[in-house]
Order: C-alpha cells, then structure tokens, then sequence
C-alpha cells in the first residue's frame, strides 16, 4: 500500500538470535527496524537497539520495551492498567479478603514487573487479602503447572491465583484441578488468547485482561512511515526504574475480559 518492502526475522524466542537479526538488518543498511523484544528490557535486545541507533536507522519497539533509552516509541498495551485490573477483579470477587499467589513471567522482564506492579498496588489497598508467593513460571503453561504443584505443597489453602500471562494461568488451573481446589479458587490471567477465553466460558477461568497486539502493530507501522518521512508524531514520556530510565511510548489501554463479555471476543 505505501511501497514499503517489509524484510521479516523471527528469533525463535531466543534473545542471542534477535541479537544477531538486528545485526543483520543493521549491515543491510535497512532505513528503520521495529522490533518486538523476547525478554522485554534484556541486554541482547537493548545493545542491538543501541547499535541500529549508533548506526543511523531509528527503532522503534512493538509490544515490549527493547531496554534502550534511544528507541524512537514503544507501542504497547498499557501493562500496568492491565494488572490494576486484574487486581480490582480478584479483590472485589474476594470482598477484600483472602489469600493470593502470583505466577510472574521471566526475572527481569519488564512487562512481567509492570502487570504485578499494577496488581500489587490494587492488592496493597486490601488489609484482608494476603500474598502467600510471587513466584516467576516464564510465561510457560508447564513451568505454571509445576510452580503451582510446588506452591500448593506449601499453601494448600489459596483462594485466587493471579498469574502475568494466560499460560501460566491455565498451568495453574491444571494443577487446582489435579488438588481438587478450582472449584473454590479465583484463577485471572493476562493476554485474551483463545484458550484462556474458553476456560473463562466454561467457568474455571475468573478474567483475563485483554492486550491490543493489531493497534500496537498498526501503531508501528503508521509512526515509523512518519519518522522516514521526517514528519512528528506524539507520545509520551514515561519514567521507568528500569537501568535506561526514560520511554517514550504510547500506551493503549487494557481491557477485562469475564463470563460477562467474553461471548464478544469468541471467535
């Protein structure tokens, strides 16, 4: 539609081979890179950002933060909405009390960190409800039953689980089932995906909060035509306590998805 060639690198969700893909782009002299980082905020993603910006070819980063303070935009589902969300949902379903376990995603991701932030500041609010683990399941729907399995060995009265993303919520289902404990325990996820929308629809799922990966996407692509075209574009400055400091990023808000929406969002 603009006359746009479009040269695609999938990492394979291993930040060395991203690494590598941007160097790449870089030595074919590409005029602008977006990139959706594997581990939001890693070194790999940020030192590869750091040197297409070094090189002259501005970056702009789709969904997650590259971890570099030169990155033109982040286009981004607002995380921190999201895990406010998610906790208003969980304390309101608990009348202010009960006892919570948190699966997060990888250490240090940054996304992860923004979601249980956002939650944890809704939870704080709840003298009643009590945090038994905040424990990291890397976004893995096997790593969220195990983790859940070991949990439920130390905590085996728990009454929600909120887990940073629907794999590792539905990990944990798995693993309340197996206990005998879903019947009576709030299960809130995080990304909508299909899976997580059938589990809320036959009633072991609780939530999930949507993200808006199409307009993150769409976002992208409209800015980085404008920055080639040396034309502005808006954002907002957003200070992290991430090691680079300072985004700019446009951050499009969260959506609570629960048995009474989900049909809306059902294929």
């Amino acid at each position: 539609k603009y006359g746009v060639d479009v040269i695609l690198y999938d990492a394979r969700n291993d930040p060395a081979t991203q690494r590598n893909n941007v160097e790449d782009l870089i030595q074919a002299k590409v005029d602008i890179i977006l990139i959706t980082s594997i581990v939001t905020g890693s070194r790999d993603s940020g030192a590869a950002a750091d040197e297409a910006v070094k090189a002259g070819i501005p970056v702009i980063g789709v969904d997650t933060s590259c971890g570099s303070s030169r990155v033109a935009v982040t286009t981004r589902t607002d995380n921190v909405l999201g895990g406010r969300l998610a906790g208003e949902v969980i304390a309101k379903t608990l009348n202010g009390e009960g006892k919570v376990i948190v699966l997060e995603g990888p250490a240090g991701d940054t996304n992860s960190a923004l979601r249980v932030g956002g939650f944890m500041e809704v939870i704080k609010q709840y003298s009643g409800i009590e945090v038994l683990a905040s424990q990291p399941a890397d976004w893995s729907r096997e790593k969220g039953l195990g983790v859940m399995e070991n949990l439920l060995q130390t905590f085996p009265n728990v009454d929600a689980v909120f887990a940073a993303n629907d794999e590792m919520a539905l990990g944990a289902i798995e693993a309340l089932k197996a206990a005998k404990k879903l019947e009576n325990t709030i299960v809130v996820g995080f990304d909508a995906t299909s899976d997580a929308l059938k589990a809320i629809k036959r009633g072991e799922m609780t939530a999930s909060i949507q993200q808006h990966p199409y307009e993150e996407g769409y976002m992208a692509v409209e800015i980085a035509l404008k920055i080639l075209k040396g034309e502005p574009f808006e954002s907002k400055v957003v200070m992290r306590p991430w090691p680079w400091g300072i985004e700019h990023a446009i951050e499009i808000p969260a959506t609570l998805i629960t048995v009474e929406n989900v049909d809306e969002y059902l294929e």
